[in-house]
């Protein structure tokens, strides 16, 4: 089941080296398995060489990891497969082998480089439309991998960590404001190759979407906005936070492990809906990534960029949101106490034309707490776009920009 990765091997970056362990639990058995280069080694059993990652699962799924038939991503999402240490080193592992017979793997992570930065990327699914997947504050590309799981079937997704997050790189010159977030992810979609996509936000996220949406309106299918970070109508804040500057991230600290596993719980609406093993690679995640002075650095910039939004004026936010001409899908939790749901009277006043969901005992990250449901409501949206867009001409102004 296992001896077989080293011919199936498709190597990596130069000077890459990384130690897996692989266990399959319901077999009793563990491999150590080493990437470098342009070698792949198996070996029954473990050394004393510290893994990186190590993967869990059982006989069955591995096989259909090893066929094709799953992915890893998938397998995650519905808990037959769990991992610990470097979380995107667990991702990217089933990218680096080619099925049997040849055949491309499921999913892969790769760098795109852009000027002065680097954007890390999942891309799985070969769907005729592309969807980008944008995470929250804070977050990573991880914490969309159950809605690119349900997306990938259907459409060719690409689930980034923006920069100055995840695995992407953190410029200490960056202004980490929507602007420049949504400038990235026009780039990206330019390195992809990518015409126009249907784009989802979570949080912070959702405000880059809608920025795209509003700069670059033709390159927007749609969007899927969970819970988006819209702008603050209570300011009371706002000249203590003018004066806070984000440069404090990069004394030298580290976030108390129990006070991030607070803030991530208090996200949620039912405890039940966050699997605590999963919690834990989550809390990892962050504290390893937050050790970064750059990380801390883009984390508090970016969250005063959205507490700073302006939300009235001629170039307030909601003003702004009147011109939003893409269709717009606004998720929202009836128990967020970040991006509470009575935002939406303030979308409906400025942007009628929007459809507005409130999930029932939900807090703010939907895609998780209620990743069925959330999954189900952008695919039938997306889908009626997708049907109405084959109805119907490319606008002018996209076949131009083209």
């Amino acid at each position: 089941m296992v001896k077989s990765l080293p011919e199936r091997y498709l190597g990596a970056e130069p000077g890459f080296d990384a130690t897996y362990h692989l266990r399959l639990g319901d077999v009793g058995h563990t491999w150590e398995i080493r990437l470098r280069e342009k070698v792949a080694t198996v070996r029954r059993g473990i050394t004393r060489r510290r893994p990186d990652v190590t993967i869990g699962t059982d006989s069955e799924t591995w096989l259909q990891l090893r066929e094709g038939a799953l992915s890893g991503v998938e397998a995650f999402s519905r808990r037959r497969l769990y991992a610990r240490g470097d979380l995107d080193l667990a991702v990217g592992f089933e990218g680096r082998f080619a099925r049997p017979g040849g055949r491309p793997p499921l999913l892969r992570l790769h760098d795109i480089r852009l000027p002065g930065r680097t954007v890390r990327t999942l891309t799985m699914g070969d769907g005729p439309n592309d969807v980008l997947l944008l995470h929250g504050l804070g977050a990573t590309k991880s914490s969309f991998f159950e809605t690119a799981a349900a997306l990938s079937p259907h459409h060719r997704v690409h689930a980034i960590d923006f920069p100055g997050f995840g695995w992407s790189s953190k410029p200490a010159w960056a202004p980490y404001s929507a602007r420049w977030f949504a400038e990235t992810v026009v780039q990206v979609m330019d390195q992809l190759g990518i015409e126009r996509a249907h784009l989802v936000g979570n949080s912070m996220g959702g405000r880059v979407a809608v920025e795209v949406g509003l700069r670059r309106p033709e390159r927007v299918r749609a969007l899927g906005l969970l819970c988006p970070a819209v702008a603050f109508i209570k300011r009371a804040w706002h000249p203590l936070v003018r004066l806070l500057r984000p440069e404090v991230g990069l004394v030298p600290h580290r976030y108390p492990r129990r006070a991030v596993a607070s803030q991530l719980w208090s996200m949620f609406f039912d405890s039940d809906a966050l699997d605590p093993a999963v919690a834990d690679i989550v809390v990892d995640e962050f504290q390893r990534i937050y050790g970064s002075a750059g990380a801390r650095f883009a984390f508090l910039c970016a969250a005063r960029n959205i507490y700073l939004d302006a939300p009235w004026g001629k170039s307030g936010f909601y003003a702004r949101l009147a011109d939003l001409e893409a269709p717009a899908l606004f998720v929202w939790g009836s128990h967020d106490r970040l991006i509470p749901a009575g935002f939406k009277r303030h979308v409906a006043e400025w942007l009628p034309t929007a459809e507005q969901v409130v999930l029932d005992g939900c807090g703010h990250v939907p895609q998780i707490e209620h990743p069925e449901e959330t999954s189900g409501l952008l695919r039938d949206f997306f889908g009626r776009i997708d049907a109405r867009d084959e109805r119907r001409p490319v606008p002018r102004r996209a076949r131009l920009a083209a």
